[in-house]
């Protein structure tokens, strides 16, 4: 048996002798809700199911504390039913207490919304989604750790450090991403932001904290679960975003993405698999160098750990900077060429008279 099956074994057989503990002193099931995304056709409600304990009562110090976050108790194979625009549609928490439902023909126009989660012994909550309109012909895909947020990820004793003990106000955005992202905002109102990071679910609420707090756009953030899978003791980052693109470029596929991440990680190689398999769905990719000091943070050497100027790695656009406000300049560049090609499919075709 191999040591992931193992862990997974363990991991399984722990929770559900704290499930069934936590039920007999009175917990009941606690639901939590994601900002999902979708489409005129149809919508990714998401969101996740924990047990609670009615009696306890948060403290300011553990509510602005990560590590608490980390210490859950996942109902899993619940019955759950949500509520879009009138329609529901029944589903079950998987063996971690998530849930991803689909809804479809939920009438519902672009924008925000809100729709309405429920589950048996659980007060019910309501949730949002964002329906991206098809009259926006792109959108942003952006990492998070050391790309909006300093994290110097994926060393794991800062890392820990930042995601379970630092307060979120103390946390610190990367200099000049948040005007990036807002001149990029301004410049298409309707254009969605969606956030791709390989930093674990419990952190949501710290992370939309963050970004209102510093003026991020609103966007949903799509996660991963840290913990054993099939093939490893830890899932992987580079698949999990592989995955959540390629289900982007399926939801909305009239629309190219600018995919915005850093080089203290892997981001210029998925992101370049990416632009090289699906060229006709990336306009650009836009990449924020770590300096010598984060690099040897994030993970032990002084350069990056991929080489987004390495040759063939991109067919498409590639820009670069230290900063949001390097990418901004860089990016003001090429942007009426992005805008120009991602609009003209929209363009009437001329007739020819003569």
């Amino acid at each position: 048996m191999a040591l992931s099956d193992i862990a997974r074994k363990i991991e399984r057989a722990t929770n559900k002798a704290a499930l069934e503990r936590t039920t007999r002193k009175g917990w009941t099931p606690e639901l939590t809700g994601y900002a999902g995304y979708g489409n005129t056709e149809f919508v990714h409600v998401l969101g996740r199911v924990l047990m609670h304990d009615p009696a306890a009562e948060a403290t300011e110090t553990w509510a602005q504390r990560g590590y608490r976050q980390f210490f859950t108790i996942q109902v899993n194979n619940l019955d759950v039913r949500v509520t879009v625009n009138g329609k529901t549609v029944h589903g079950r928490t998987n063996y971690n207490g998530y849930l991803d439902i689909l809804v479809h023909e939920h009438g519902l126009g672009a924008g925000w919304h809100e729709v309405v989660i429920e589950a048996d012994g659980a007060e019910p909550i309501t949730s949002e989604v964002l329906i991206v309109s098809e009259d926006s012909p792109l959108g942003v895909v952006s990492d998070i750790d050391d790309t909006v947020m300093v994290t110097w990820l994926p060393r794991a004793m800062t890392a820990a450090w930042n995601s379970w003990v630092k307060r979120t106000n103390s946390r610190q955005p990367v200099e000049g991403m948040a005007r990036f992202y807002q001149q990029l905002q301004e410049q298409h109102p309707e254009m969605p932001f969606i956030y791709l990071s390989t930093g674990a679910w419990n952190t949501y609420d710290t992370l939309v904290s963050f970004m209102e707090h510093n003026g991020f756009p609103r966007g949903p953030l799509l996660l991963t679960d840290w913990g054993p899978t099939p093939t490893g003791l830890f899932r992987s980052g580079q698949e999990h975003k592989r995955v959540q693109l390629r289900n982007l470029f399926i939801a909305f596929p009239w629309m190219k993405w600018l995919l915005i991440g850093d080089d203290g990680q892997h981001d210029p190689l998925t992101y370049g698999d990416a632009a090289n398999e699906h060229p006709d769905r990336v306009a650009a990719v836009a990449i924020r160098n770590l300096s010598p000091q984060e690099q040897l943070l994030s993970h032990g050497s002084l350069g990056p750990l991929a080489d987004a100027n390495e040759e063939g790695s991109f067919s498409i656009p590639l820009i670069q900077g230290g900063s949001g406000s390097e990418l901004a300049a860089q990016m003001h560049k090429i942007w009426a060429e992005l805008e120009a090609e991602a609009f003209a499919k929209d363009a009437p075709e001329s007739d020819d008279v003569e």
